[in-house]
Parts: structure tokens; sequence; C-alpha cells
């Protein structure tokens, strides 16, 4: 019987249970899964994006929309109507319109789409737009 034993002779039933390591535990958890979910989440689309040389790095932008192979358009990870995009982006206000947008189009995205999205980013008032692509320098 697990118990602390006094010196009178009789055993005591320990009944505390020290959670403070269980909570170390869990909170490093659970930054391990902060840390890692956007990247996580980011992969989830599949998005083969078009090489070049001469790519620079950029910030990351609120503004972030994908177009998959499929003419698919997601925005910030969620799949976006195109009916209902020119709403969405009317309804940013004007601080969105600084925003710079970042575009990751699939190389096996038609032209037309991608200018599609431009133009739907244009008619919002935003005129500050990045093409996503992979680096090939080294």
């Amino acid at each position: 019987m697990a118990g602390a034993f006094n010196s009178n002779g009789e055993d005591e039933i320990f009944s505390g249970i020290n959670i403070a390591p269980l909570v170390d535990v869990v909170l490093v958890l659970l930054i391990i899964f902060m840390i890692t979910a956007p990247a996580i989440y980011q992969s989830a689309i599949k998005v083969s994006l078009p090489k070049a040389s001469t790519g620079e790095s950029s910030q990351k932008s609120p503004l972030s929309f994908t177009l998959t192979q499929n003419g698919e358009l997601s925005w910030n990870g969620e799949k976006v109507d195109w009916d209902t995009l020119g709403k969405r982006l009317a309804g940013l206000g004007e601080a969105a319109q600084k925003e710079p947008a970042m575009v990751s189009a699939d190389t096996a995205t038609p032209h037309g789409t991608v200018v599609r999205l431009m133009d739907a980013l244009r008619q919002a008032g935003i005129y500050r737009f990045a093409l996503n692509v992979e680096s090939t320098k080294r």
C-alpha cells in the first residue's frame, strides 16, 4: 500500500497529486503545436510554384491568395468562391488597400485565371501585389 509511514506506526494514504510536471509538459506541447501549425496548414494546399532565379523574399501578407491548377481560389488557406470574392474584398476597407497581395499560383494554372484574380484585386483598390515563386538561387 502506497503511503507515508508515521512514527506512530499507522499508514496514511497519500491523497495529493502533484500536477506541476503535467502542466509543464502540456504547455511545452502547446507551444510546439502553435509553432508548427501554420507550416502544416500552409502545406495543405498543394501548389507547385514556378521557379525563378531572381525571386526575392517578401513579408507575410494578410492578403495571401492561392490558385490551384484546377482554378480553385483560396484566401489565407480558406476556399473562396469567385462570385463572393469581390464582395469580400470590398468589405476590407481602405487600410487593406495599402497592403500588398501575395498571389501563389500553380505552374499549371491558366494565365487567364491569374489575370482574373489580379483584376478582382484591382477593382477592390488593391494595386500592389506580388507573385510567389520558388527561388532557384543557392
